[in-house]
């Protein structure tokens, strides 16, 4: 039994080598893809005056089921362009490794909702905890992948990291309008300038 799941194990890590060139030309168009939701999705929340607690996490929530959607759209239309199958084993691993910080993201998103009230007092905390949790899923699905998903995880990890401890050594108290800044920045703005690396690298050294 645990020399099948070895062997397994192998062969999901040798086909996912053997495609890292399909995956990183999926994943700029992909990461621009997110960062233009995450930028516009800012720009939405502030000229929204006054900015509510329900329509924050509505926004964000929203901006983030859109992006996944919006990336299974770009990787299914380029494994169908490069003749490759869409649901393999691989992609099944990867989703499965992120899929538990994506769940637990949106739990409580889901949950804050119910008390919408509780977000005037702990956006801070929602976005910190938010970017760390996506900073995991990043990273763990990038476990196979090249380092440069991995590094892009870690940063994610280390920006809601750094804002969790100025939420608690310094009592930095996070506003509405300050939150979803911070969201677009780190969310929209550092997918954009991932994506235009990834662009701006395809052809040179595989890096990421």
């Amino acid at each position: 039994m645990n020399q099948d799941w070895a062997a397994e194990h192998l062969q999901v890590i040798r086909t996912l080598m053997e495609r890292s060139a399909l995956y990183r030309r999926a994943l700029a168009p992909m990461t621009i893809l997110a960062g233009g939701v995450g930028i516009l999705v800012a720009a939405a929340g502030y000229f929204s005056r006054p900015l509510t607690p329900r329509s924050f996490l509505l926004h964000w929530l929203g901006a983030g089921l859109l992006s996944i959607v919006g990336a299974f759209l770009l990787a299914r239309r380029q494994a169908i362009k490069d003749a490759e199958p869409v649901w393999t084993l691989p992609t099944r691993r990867v989703i499965g490794a992120a899929l538990p910080a994506f769940i637990a993201g949106g739990l409580l998103g889901g949950l804050l909702l119910v008390r919408a009230e509780l977000m005037i007092p702990l956006a801070g905390l929602v976005v910190s905890f938010w970017l760390i949790l996506y900073g995991c899923a990043l990273h763990a699905a990038g476990f196979f992948m090249r380092r440069g998903v991995r590094l892009f995880g870690w940063l994610f990890v280390a920006l809601g990291s750094a804002l969790l401890g100025c939420v608690f050594l310094r009592e930095f108290g996070v506003s509405l309008e300050a939150a979803n800044l911070l969201m677009g920045v780190s969310f929209g703005g550092g997918h954009l300038a991932y994506g235009g690396y990834l662009l701006g690298t395809e052809k040179g050294a595989p890096a990421a």
